[in-house]
């Protein structure tokens, strides 16, 4: 709210370029919530990728999950009035590189009811096709 009451400031007084560098901060800060919550849903996403993976099943509950997460990745990463989308398909990529390590740990505990530690679960899942799995269902035109 600081920064929206600056912004006011500078463009009353006329700092054009004060405003820009103000703007630039709040554009920043609304990425970095858009990339936060993407990651958080692609946590979960990845979770139950893995899980499929290394049980070699699914369930209708992980399904739903698997669903909810890309449509509300898909959902946070789209402009709403410009159009197009926050993060390129690279971006997300690196989202979802990050969040895997997470996605794992968790995983850890559900997998056959917590039956391995995270390097053994490691050894069982490809960690790259669950990558390119979740980018698949995530980027736009795939059916899902």
């Amino acid at each position: 709210m600081e920064e929206l009451l600056s912004l006011k400031d500078l463009l009353v007084k006329g700092d054009v370029q004060g405003a820009l560098i103000i703007v630039e901060e709040l554009t920043e800060m609304s990425r970095n919530d858009i990339i936060k919550t993407i990651r958080s849903y692609a946590v979960i996403l990845l979770l139950h990728l893995i899980k499929q993976q290394a049980e070699n099943c699914t369930t209708r509950s992980w399904e739903v999950s698997i669903r909810n997460s890309v449509r509300e990745i898909q959902r946070e990463n789209k402009q709403r009035k410009a159009g197009g989308y926050y993060l390129t398909a690279e971006e997300l990529l690196e989202i979802l590189a990050e969040a895997y390590l997470n996605a794992i740990d968790e995983a850890s505990l559900e997998v056959e009811e917590g039956r391995y530690e995270v390097q053994e679960l490691e050894k069982l899942v490809n960690r790259q096709e669950i990558i390119n799995r979740a980018l698949a269902l995530i980027l736009p035109g795939e059916s899902n």
